[in-house]
């Protein structure tokens, strides 16, 4: 494998390690200082907000070259808000410096996958974005076992004086800073495969945008929708282990599994799936799937068993969804456009960030029940959106061959 395959999947993995060690501590954090539990989707909405501007702008500006010196500025912002989320104590302040974390983070969330998919050949494309996926997908649940184990354990509370947990986010933020360092150091230009000799201008950077094809664009507008079941199921399966009583460490150790089911999927499963070359096909039967899923975990009677249980088909299939809906969008990307076309995918995905949460904190309030069926039903219109780009798909395909 190349060396800056390996590099990338590190620093990703590294980077959902240190973005996550606070999200096990926000509900509790939230509530701490006496905010209203709606407000919880209101600040992650607000992140996705700053990550949907950011995204485009960020890839722009990436395309022009020096991708390394925007990742790391991105890196650096993300510091600035998640060191002034924790110590605003003011609800609006710290609605700001969500927009600032979402803004800046939005930088290496993007160049991360677009830099991956320079340095792959085509036919390894689909299988090192699974792999890439998988990694900050484990990063992440370690970085919700620590977030947890830190603000729990006894000996760690007394040492690290989490027992305040403004502190969880002061030790994020300044991992961040380590993390940007070793993101300058490690992301290097010439291994872009078949790099572009002319750089294009900011202006061709934004006029490729607009040229983005219809089927490309059914099928970001199907991502907008299953965004916003994931970020719904993701969040508030977080604030339902709270409220159903269980504390940071036992939403750690859950996610923590779910990780490690995703990064088995991805190592085994999706290099397979790949090879069958039906991309589509597949990520319409993961969307099925799910659905099922959805809609009995939470109505099932033993939360926690059916969690580490029927929900890991959840998990499995999103870890295969993932990489193929990338690699698709990757596919009707231009050459040299990829990280603005990635920039683009992202403020799609963050459309379903933002309304996601913000619909989901009032439902959730309503009744959790509502929050879950509402994810299902994102998902059925992902479905058939996306189901609409196949037969186009399929009909052009018919109409070359005849």
């Amino acid at each position: 494998m190349k060396k800056a395959v390996i590099s990338i999947i590190i620093l990703y993995f590294i980077q959902g390690v240190i973005h996550n060690i606070g999200h096990p501590v926000t509900p509790a954090f939230v509530r701490s200082l006496e905010i209203p539990d709606y407000m919880f989707g209101f600040f992650y909405a607000t992140m996705s907000f700053g990550l949907m501007l950011g995204a485009p702008l960020w890839g722009v500006l990436a395309n022009r070259g020096k991708k390394r010196f925007v990742m790391v500025l991105g890196l650096l912002i993300y510091s600035v808000g998640q060191l002034g989320f924790g110590y605003a104590n003011n609800m609006y302040w710290m609605v700001f410096f969500r927009f600032i974390s979402g803004f800046g983070v939005a930088a290496s969330m993007t160049l991360f996958i677009s830099h991956m998919i320079e340095v792959s050949i085509p036919n390894q494309r689909a299988k090192h974005l699974a792999w890439l996926a998988a990694t900050f997908a484990l990063g992440a649940s370690i970085g919700y076992v620590i977030g947890g184990f830190i603000s729990t354990n006894p000996t760690l509370v007394s040492f690290l004086n989490t027992d305040d947990l403004r502190v969880v986010f002061l030790i994020q933020a300044l991992l961040n800073l380590f993390h940007a360092l070793n993101v300058f150091i490690l992301i290097k230009e010439k291994d872009v495969i078949n790099k572009s000799t002319k750089k294009p201008t900011l202006i061709e950077s934004f006029k490729n945008i607009r040229k983005i094809n219809t089927n490309l664009l059914l099928f970001l507008v199907s991502l907008t929708f299953v965004s916003i079941s994931i970020t719904n199921l993701s969040k508030y399966l977080d604030v339902h282990f709270d409220s159903l009583g269980y504390n940071s460490q036992d939403l750690g150790n859950f996610v923590f599994v779910t990780g490690i089911v995703s990064i088995i999927t991805s190592v085994l499963i999706v290099p397979l799936i790949t090879k069958l070359h039906k991309n589509l096909l597949i990520m319409m039967i993961t969307q099925l799937v799910s659905i099922i899923v959805v809609l009995y975990v939470f109505r099932a009677n033993d939360f926690l068993l059916v969690v580490y249980t029927v929900y890991m088909i959840y998990v499995i299939s999103k870890a295969i969804y993932q990489p193929l809906e990338q690699n698709f969008i990757a596919d009707n990307a231009s050459d040299g456009f990829y990280s603005s076309i990635m920039g683009v995918r992202q403020s799609f995905y963050s459309i379903g960030m933002i309304s996601g949460p913000l619909i989901g904190g009032y439902l959730y309030e309503l009744s959790p029940i509502y929050v879950f069926d509402f994810s299902a039903l994102m998902i059925l219109i992902g479905l058939i959106l996306m189901l609409i780009v196949f037969i186009r798909i399929k009909k052009k395909s018919d109409l070359l061959n005849s």
